[in-house]
């Protein structure tokens, strides 16, 4: 069994910044790659930013040169550093992995978390 666990959310004023955490947990061989996702108030989820475990990593146009992605491979974790917040990032945030497991079988799967919530507002 997987779980993603996202972190970090909260409530910030335009201009500043949130770091968001996601812990994959379980019985984990690999991950692929991982993601970050979100989803506004009446709009479809979309995709943030990627990273694979070599490092390389992709961003959304809407938040280049504001967020990073990165993540610990020894640790199962990824991080989202986000600055300069707008109140169009305000939504809930969502952690996505590609995960190979050996037990109770070799399979790969892909797994979301949550979602943690990021309100930018004054």
């Amino acid at each position: 069994q997987v779980q993603l666990v996202e972190s970090g959310g909260g409530l910030v004023q335009p201009g500043g910044s949130l770091r968001l955490s996601c812990a994959a947990l379980g019985s984990i061989f690999s991950i692929d790659v991982m993601a970050w996702y979100r989803q506004a108030p009446g709009k479809q989820r979309e995709l943030v930013a990627t990273t694979s475990p070599g490092g390389d990593t992709d961003y959304a146009d809407s938040v280049k040169g504001r967020f990073t992605v990165s993540r610990d491979n020894a640790e199962n974790m990824m991080y989202l550093q986000m600055n300069s917040l707008k109140s169009e990032d305000t939504a809930v945030y969502y952690c996505y992995a590609d995960v190979e497991t050996v037990v109770p079988e070799h399979r790969f799967s892909h797994y979301w978390g949550r979602g943690t919530q990021v309100t930018v507002s004054s």
